[in-house]
């Protein structure tokens, strides 16, 4: 009797094991936060036999703004979490006094669960939030369930989602200014493209706008170049602001800036960028008390005149530099 049971917990943990190996290559093959978010959750469910799991996140923690909106993921509020995970670096499994962590679970799923797990999720030391299980079994994850497999869990979960983020990151950093979080250069050029062949095919216009600052080099030089960075931000948030969703503001180099402005001819392009102007012109930047004048120049070409990209840009960037002669 002894014997069988000897082999049936052999079998048992070779099953885990393999469980574990397949989760593992899962989580290698997930390079984007989205995917990650939605389909891992589900992936573990179905290798562990688990009703329902899903992530709930810390709202402030630094890694939200990657996690929000992904799947199933809850944002929870820090002060709820700690007062729920009062132990944030060990799993915690309870199948009593469940009805305060319900504020843990997405609003559209209300399952019936009597037992829980909750697995801490650690990114660069930092508890960022949890995986949960949930299970309408209250023995599935009583008091005396092996924690250690969730231990386990908690460590390939958080490499996976640093991983992840990580690249991401690298990502965002490939096609964004690191100032002013714009799209650089090469997001730009990409989006051109895209449009300028969508133009070929179905008719419309595309317009582009090159925008400068004006004595851009008298406020570094008066202010210092942490105005000068400030300035920067504020202009690349006030494009963001007073452009449609459609468009696309970008930081080319310095104090140059492009916006693109798909299905829109060259007269509402310029009406748009003189709206721009005299906007920035009535506010200015307000730094460390000091008022800052926020000027632009800008030129303006369309489609319509240069279907080539890079004529495109030059002739908007001609028409940059004309107007700035006229000031």
């Amino acid at each position: 009797m002894r014997r069988t049971s000897v082999i049936e917990r052999f079998r048992e943990l070779e099953e885990l094991a393999e469980k574990f190996h397949a989760l593992d290559v899962q989580i290698l093959k997930i390079l984007d936060v989205a995917t990650f978010c939605r389909e891992l959750p589900q992936q573990m469910a179905d290798l562990f036999a688990v009703p329902h799991a899903w992530m709930s996140i810390i709202e402030d923690a630094q890694a939200a703004r990657f996690l929000r909106g992904k799947g199933e993921t809850v944002l929870v509020p820090r002060a709820v979490f700690e007062q729920l995970l009062p132990c944030p670096d060990s799993p915690l499994v309870l199948n009593e006094g469940l009805t305060p962590y319900f504020r843990l679970l997405p609003p559209n799923r209300r399952e019936h669960f009597r037992s829980l797990a909750l697995v801490p999720l650690h990114l660069d030391g930092e508890l960022i939030g949890t995986l949960n299980q949930a299970d309408p079994d209250p023995q599935r994850f009583s008091p005396h369930y092996n924690r250690i497999h969730l231990e386990r869990l908690a460590v390939k979960l958080s490499l996976g989602l640093s991983n992840v983020i990580a690249h991401e990151r690298l990502q965002h950093l490939a096609y964004h200014d690191p100032l002013t979080s714009l799209p650089n250069r090469r997001a730009m050029e990409r989006f051109i493209a895209a449009e300028l062949a969508r133009v070929g095919r179905y008719g419309g216009e595309l317009s582009v706008a090159f925008i400068d600052l004006d004595r851009f080099k008298n406020v570094n030089d008066t202010y210092g170049h942490d105005a000068g960075d400030a300035l920067l931000q504020y202009v690349a948030d006030g494009l963001r602001k007073m452009s449609r969703q459609s468009d696309l503001a970008t930081r080319l180099a310095g104090d140059e800036f492009v916006l693109l402005l798909p299905q829109t001819n060259l007269s509402s392009a310029n009406e748009l960028l003189l709206r721009m102007e005299k906007e920035f012109a009535r506010r200015p930047l307000c730094f460390k008390g000091v008022k800052i004048d926020v000027c632009i120049s800008f030129g303006v070409a369309s489609s319509a005149e240069q279907s080539d990209s890079a004529e495109l840009l030059k002739l908007a960037d001609s028409r940059l530099y004309e107007a700035k002669e006229r000031k």
